[in-house]
């Protein structure tokens, strides 16, 4: 055991053995083991850059998929308010063709009655309701106007008004005999029923069959 002959040699000792110790670490971690420790920090570095710039660029992409979803909901806004001016336009002047249509039947109609004024044969004045008459089925027909041929057809209930039942030799029983009123259909729809006078047959009892 050595022999300290004061309190100072034995601090010496200590901060003697303290270098030893760092200078023995220091040989075994080497040259080598700092480039390890450095090549360790780069790598960590490098991806770290890496990941911000993929955060960087998530970034971008969630902007523009926002600016795009936006402009595209006002697109469709817009879209909506133009569909729906234009539904009200077509609504307020559904009826314009219609009506294109009728302007020339009014004018055959009024020049029948100005002629009707000054002709002296009713044959004129009939005539020229005839052509009106005509006109007019015509131009309601482009719109799907169908007149219904009542006149010695079967009654039916679901097209047909019985206003009259009339005894006829003739004209077989439930058999229609004249129209008062004529019934049409719009397209495939009923739009009026007829309204007739059917025959209630012989009024005898017996079959205007037999």
């Amino acid at each position: 055991m050595p022999f300290f002959s004061s309190r100072e040699d034995v601090v010496n000792l200590e901060d003697k053995n303290l270098e030893d110790k760092q200078k023995v670490v220091s040989a075994q971690v080497g040259p080598e083991g700092d480039g390890q420790l450095q090549s360790t920090a780069q790598t960590e570095a490098g991806e770290g850059e890496d990941l911000l710039f993929q955060l960087n660029a998530a970034r971008t992409e969630a902007h523009k998929l926002e600016d795009r979803v936006l402009r595209l909901a006002a697109e469709f806004e817009n879209y909506k308010k133009r569909i729906q001016r234009e539904r009200e336009t077509s609504l307020k002047y559904a009826e314009e063709n219609l009506l294109k249509e009728l302007l020339s039947p009014l004018d055959n109609l009024e020049r029948s009655i100005e002629q009707g004024r000054n002709a002296i044969d009713a044959s004129i004045l009939l005539e020229g309701v005839k052509m009106t008459h005509n006109g007019l089925i015509g131009a309601l027909e482009k719109f799907g106007l169908k007149a219904m041929n009542s006149r010695g057809a079967v009654f039916d209930p679901n097209y047909h008004e019985a206003l009259v039942m009339e005894v006829s030799p003739e004209v077989p029983a439930n058999t229609i005999i004249s129209e008062f009123q004529r019934g049409y259909f719009y397209k495939d729809r009923l739009l009026r029923a007829a309204k007739v006078v059917v025959s209630s047959g012989r009024g005898d009892g017996a079959s205007t069959d037999d």
